[in-house]
């Protein structure tokens, strides 16, 4: 069966935080043997175009209403400059759906701020871009205990990162869905985290 992803897509969305996931998602270059590449949707509050930070124009594939979680494998929700407005509530809530039938949920920079503002961080081991600020910024927030001090963390289905670590998120991202090898997803990682040639020629040999 073909693995189907949503990213919700939003004005100002930071377009580069996902970027090494989706490539390697919609392209399939590195899964496993027999495996297709994922078919990535776009999820929009309405089916009009929206503007990343980077400039790039979105059109949404579908809007949050033909969400359904029974057809998706993750949800994943880029950071932004918007995540505390109301405009997003319909998300989160499909997002805690998710999390509930144990649905790969993976929110990285604004989007874990909102997720501790919506109490979905208070018992589950997460990470955000600080926790001091996550503090100031959530009134609500009653999760300090579970924080990680880490790039990226996962708990079960739920996987949350630093704006930072875009790298680091795609890795637990990618291994959370199994699509690849783990000796393929070591090595995809040693590649663009050293940047030395070696990693290349052995991230071909092993899909071989």
């Amino acid at each position: 069966m073909d693995s189907t992803v949503y990213v919700y897509v939003f004005d100002t969305m930071a377009d580069w935080e996902i970027g090494y996931l989706t490539a390697e998602l919609n392209s399939g270059r590195y899964f496993k043997k027999g495996l297709s590449q994922s078919k990535i949707v776009t999820v929009g509050v309405a089916k009009t175009p929206i503007t990343t930070m980077g400039g790039m124009k979105i059109l949404p594939d579908i809007v949050l209403e033909e969400c359904s979680i029974k057809n998706t494998d993750a949800l994943i929700l880029p950071g932004g400059d918007t995540w505390m407005e109301s405009i997003h509530e319909s998300i989160i809530n499909k997002a805690e759906q998710c999390i509930k039938e144990n649905i790969v949920v993976a929110a990285i920079c604004g989007a874990t701020i909102r997720l501790a503002q919506n109490g979905l961080l208070d018992s589950r081991w997460h990470t955000s871009n600080d926790l001091e600020y996550l503090k100031m910024v959530c009134s609500d927030y009653k999760g300090e205990k579970y924080y990680k001090n880490e790039p990226a963390v996962t708990d079960g289905k739920l996987i949350t990162a630093s704006g930072v670590a875009p790298l680091e998120f795609a890795v637990h991202v990618l291994k959370a869905l199994d699509v690849f090898l783990p000796k393929t997803l070591d090595i995809w990682y040693k590649l663009y985290e050293t940047y030395e040639a070696e990693y290349f020629y052995e991230l071909t040999n092993s899909i071989q």
